[in-house]
């Protein structure tokens, strides 16, 4: 038997060529299959072709130009310039001594034009900055974090995104079944009801309230349905097929017990969390602006050579001269430019360092807000299902009685709502929890696999 092993570049084409196909023939006109997903395809797709996810990965990539542009400036720099020159001179004069006479006089020189080209070579190495240069560079590298942890952030908004349209096509669908089983209920008990009075033995106000009752429910099923197709084109936008193409999802609400406690969600939230690392970063950059600022009060030092060549014929390669040295300046007054440009970091930093605290608290705000709606969702679970077994026995005892003619149709009517109600409840709480449970992941950090 022979086992064929798919990996790196060989995976990657593979699974671009599947979904490439299947947003192809998505696209075909008259195309009525349904694309079979679950939750882990759906987020797979959506990270790989979500605009969101290729913007920040552009982003990633700029920033680490501006980390190989920021330290370039401290390597070597070499300029070569030529310059072709065409002059003319003015006629003037000069004073001569005629020593036979003992007397001045004024010799003519004609004008002329004359050609001068001129070419150099000049080479300039930073020796010192006074820090400006490696603070610059530092502000590139945090910046190139930065976009990292940006490109973390936005993967782990889109599998949110994902997760919550997948459960709300889920939910939907179930509403959709609950929406079908409750017409079909109203249906059948409006034929009993139908037959009774067709016998005799209940009142026309009993067929009359049955029916609207039906009707109700169709417009019940209607707003379902609609709500459904609604839930499959988001899902659609997310992960990059045609609005109109049809899911097929292959999984169920699920439910499965939550095992952390609030302190440690809170607690991983403020370790993983990307946007917090991005806040940091943005405080490390804030103290690299002020090293950047006082580089100003510091000598700036620079290594250079120079060679030239000029002559009047091109292309000027004769009369070689050249000059190696090394130069220093410090700026010895400034009128204040420096010490503000200090000031005005330090207060960058100080802003910084209360964005830090601020997107701490909001962190931890929102991890106990989806942890605390996940555990209200969860203990709904458990009453609900409960409410759902109790309206089945109520309504089938409503429907045993009215058949006996010792119920009435209003209680026949009101337990089928209630039944209806109490399934709808269940499901509610079930996408509640399974959405703050996602919800739950995004806020305390977790990484994208």
């Amino acid at each position: 038997m022979t086992t064929f092993n798919l990996s790196g570049n060989l995976a990657k084409r593979a699974t671009a060529l599947l979904v490439g196909g299947m947003l192809a023939t998505a696209a075909l006109p008259g195309f009525a299959a349904p694309v079979e997903l679950t939750l882990d395809e759906a987020i797979d797709m959506a990270l790989k072709t979500n605009p969101s996810i290729k913007m920040s990965e552009s982003d990633l990539k700029k920033s680490e130009w501006d980390v190989k542009g920021a330290k370039a400036a401290k390597s070597p720099s070499v300029n070569l310039s030529h310059n072709s020159i065409r002059s003319k001179s003015a006629e003037s004069s000069v004073a001569a001594y005629n020593s036979t006479t003992g007397q001045l006089f004024s010799v003519p020189i004609p004008s002329s034009i004359g050609n001068r080209y001129t070419n150099s070579v000049d080479l300039t190495l930073p020796l010192y900055t006074g820090g400006k240069l490696e603070g610059t560079i530092e502000k590139a590298q945090l910046g190139n974090k930065s976009a990292a942890f940006g490109l973390e952030k936005t993967r782990q908004q889109i599998k949110l995104d994902a997760t919550t349209g997948y459960y709300a096509i889920l939910q939907t669908r179930n509403l959709v079944k609950l929406s079908e089983e409750s017409l079909d209920q109203l249906n059948s008990h409006l034929k009993n009801v139908e037959a009774q009075y067709a016998a005799g033995t209940v009142a026309k106000t009993d067929v009359l309230r049955s029916e609207v009752e039906k009707a109700s429910a169709e417009q019940s099923l209607i707003r379902a349905k609609n709500s459904y197709e609604l839930a499959v084109s988001g899902l659609n936008n997310i992960i990059g097929l045609p609005l109109e193409t049809e899911i097929a999802v292959q999984e169920d609400l699920p439910y499965e017990q939550y095992d952390k406690t609030l302190a440690e969600c809170i607690e991983v939230a403020l370790v993983n969390r990307p946007d917090l690392a991005q806040v940091r970063a943005s405080v490390a950059s804030a103290k690299a602006d002020i090293k950047v600022a006082k580089s100003g009060n510091k000598p700036v030092i620079a290594a250079s050579a120079s060679e030239q060549w000029s002559d009047n014929d091109f292309p000027g390669t004769d009369n070689n001269n050249w000059t190696i040295g090394i130069s220093a300046n410090y700026n010895l007054f400034d009128s204040g430019l420096t010490r503000s440009q200090v000031k005005g970091a330090e207060a960058g930093l100080d802003k910084a360092t209360e964005q830090l605290r601020q997107a701490q608290d909001a962190a931890q705000l929102e991890v106990r807000q989806a942890y605390l709606n996940m555990k209200e969702a969860e203990k709904r679970i458990d009453t609900s299902k409960v409410a759902v077994t109790k309206a089945e026995e109520d309504f089938k005892i409503a429907q045993v009685r009215y058949s006996a003619g010792v119920g009435t149709n209003l209680d026949v009517i009101d337990s089928q709502v209630a039944l209806t109600s109490a399934k709808t409840d269940y499901v509610q709480a079930l996408y509640d929890y399974n959405t703050s449970r996602a919800k739950l992941d995004k806020a305390m950090g977790i990484a994208v696999e």
